[in-house]
């Protein structure tokens, strides 16, 4: 199985931003720990900082691991020194540039693939032109999307029927048609290039992305069978995909070490261990995490809002909240506001990073309020947490659905609006209907069967990824495939 004849080499191409790097890289470590199997991350060398002391450490335990960086030709697109990743894009203006640099990758990709030779390319979504860069060396592309199926299926319903069409208003619900349930959604839940149906350098690389899905091997996808198994069935039956499960992927990290540092690539105020030892002093299920995701930052007001409503409530917190990479944390929350929370004891502030799968899996922790990012919810569903959704950008209002309408396990916290810049947002969040809604979700009647509910599913998660496991079974059955069309 491990001479050199079978051996497998994958190259992984991840889209540069935190949401798609972070579980690429758990995805190529997952593969490196399968037999005869040797991966090559490739990236630019300021996202390969956030990794290299997590891939460092993979290769001491013996595994054929490494990571490969090329040039990110933000300077030519427009961009501002340093600008390699989503993550520091600021304006739309920006993100289109963004958008530009990303296609000039195209043959600094086809240069080491052309050096590599490897047996298989697994390229982000946001890569189209990934497909034919590796057919030109008769390389086999996979597509890592970064979602669940579910939301798949919704966009594709979306595309296809245009049923926001059909509705008087932007607030005015309407059925995604063709889907295993029925789905509701308003107009303001959609992306604004949807409602909008804006043509720019992003919805024709959509549109790309679409064609060069059927034109793939197939899609690799962070999800496991058991948690979503109407929508693998209808994604590959009546769309036309090829599926394997590989997910969750983020089980591949099994140290504190891993855990904590998954991801870190801005300085967090509260290290890890400081959450670990205030968690360690309250009671099971007591505290709700909050956090948003890595691109998005609320406006002040939004964050007293929360901060008040929080306190308001009773209940103790952990909030993480993300400011621009700084610490002090003046420019987004008043001032004296963190020094309250402190002394009352009942909260606790991360800013920049926090450590997120340690809070998610620690006892204390019983519900998460979550944007809904696809990495997030399944690190959630992994914890076996139940969620308080607040969904606020991209494809985040279908896993919201996906959360409460089909899993159940996560109550709405009526978020209506989807919109990526903070600055552009009509609609605030009250503290009244933040402390109502936290009130409910954790000491309310309903949240006992809702727990229920999401640890079971964190039971079968944790199933599906090891020997045996629908993950680990899908995860085999490609690389066999793989091998079969070795020369």
């Amino acid at each position: 199985m491990d001479s050199r004849s079978d051996r497998l080499h994958i190259v992984f191409f991840p889209h540069m931003s935190h949401g798609h790097l972070i579980p690429t890289m758990d995805l190529a470590r997952t593969f490196s720990k399968h037999v005869g199997v040797k991966a090559t991350i490739v990236t630019t060398a300021l996202n390969a900082a956030l990794f290299s002391e997590t891939i460092e450490r993979d290769q001491k335990l013996g595994l054929d691991i490494s990571i490969r960086t090329l040039r990110f030709p933000g300077r030519e697109a427009g961009l501002p020194e340093g600008c390699e990743s989503l993550n520091s894009v600021t304006s739309m203006e920006m993100g289109l540039n963004y958008y530009k640099a990303i296609r000039m990758l195209r043959e600094p990709l086809a240069e080491i693939l052309q050096e590599f030779r490897p047996s298989c390319l697994v390229a982000d979504t946001m890569f189209p032109w990934a497909t034919e860069v590796a057919s030109r060396f008769g390389i086999p592309r996979l597509i890592f999307h970064g979602t669940s199926l579910f939301a798949m299926c919704a966009f594709f319903s979306v595309r296809l029927h245009e049923p926001h069409r059909e509705v008087g208003s932007d607030h005015e619900l309407f059925i995604l048609p063709g889907l295993p349930d029925e789905i509701k959604m308003t107009r303001m839940q959609l992306p604004s290039y949807v409602r909008e149906r804006i043509d720019n350098d992003l919805t024709r690389m959509i549109d790309e992305s679409v064609e060069a899905d059927g034109a793939s091997f197939g899609v690799v996808v962070n999800s496991f069978r058991e948690l979503e198994p109407a929508y693998s069935e209808h994604y590959m039956k009546v769309l036309g995909r090829r599926v394997w499960h590989v997910g969750p992927v983020s089980l591949c990290n099994r140290s504190i070490q891993d855990k904590e540092q998954r991801g870190n690539g801005n300085k967090s105020s509260v290290e890890g261990q400081e959450c670990l030892e205030w968690l360690e002093s309250k009671k099971p299920d007591s505290v709700i995490f909050l956090s948003f995701g890595s691109m998005f930052e609320f406006s002040g007001q939004q964050l007293l809002e929360i901060v008040m409503g929080l306190e308001a409530s009773g209940q103790q917190f952990i909030l993480a909240i993300r400011n621009k990479g700084n610490t002090d944390g003046d420019d987004v929350l008043p001032k004296g506001i963190e020094k309250s929370v402190k002394e009352k004891g009942k909260g606790l502030i991360v800013r920049g990073w926090a450590p997120q799968v340690l809070i998610l899996e620690h006892e204390a922790v019983g519900g998460f309020v979550t944007h809904c990012g696809w990495n997030s919810t399944l690190e959630a569903i992994t914890a076996g947490v139940p969620m308080l959704t607040w969904p606020l950008y991209a494809e985040q209002f279908y896993n919201e659905k996906l959360v409460t309408d089909v899993l159940r396990v996560g109550v709405g916290l009526g978020a209506q609006e989807c919109e990526r810049w903070s600055s552009e947002r009509k609609f605030l969040v009250g503290r009244k209907e933040i402390e109502g809604a936290v009130l409910r979700f954790m000491v309310g009647e309903e949240a006992v069967e809702i727990r229920r509910r999401a640890k079971a599913l964190g039971e079968a998660a944790r199933r599906a990824v090891e020997r045996g496991g629908s993950s680990y079974c899908d995860a085999e059955a490609l690389l066999a495939e793989l091998r079969s069309k070795l020369p």
